[in-house]
């Protein structure tokens, strides 16, 4: 081997790395190729999931609509 002593050899950059990339290019291609009418059909209840996911977990750091105190320092309408 030409590395020294400690030193690692990247994954990615072997034999078995880089056959490992060429089959996922490979697997991906194919599993596009012949189910692009599902996933396309599939789009816009994706749109929507996400929609309804966004809402939830965005949430999460002031506790959802009804945690909104009113008269706080940090009101918009200037009490």
């Amino acid at each position: 081997m030409n590395t020294e002593h400690g030193e690692k050899k990247s994954f990615w950059l072997s034999p078995s790395g880089i056959a490992l990339v060429v089959f996922l290019a490979a697997a991906g291609y194919f599993l596009w190729t012949e189910h692009r009418a599902h996933v396309v059909g599939f789009l816009p209840y994706t749109f929507l999931l996400l929609c309804v996911g966004m809402h939830f977990f965005m949430h999460g750091s002031h506790g959802g609509h009804g945690a909104h105190k009113h008269g706080d320092k940090g009101d918009d309408d200037g009490r």
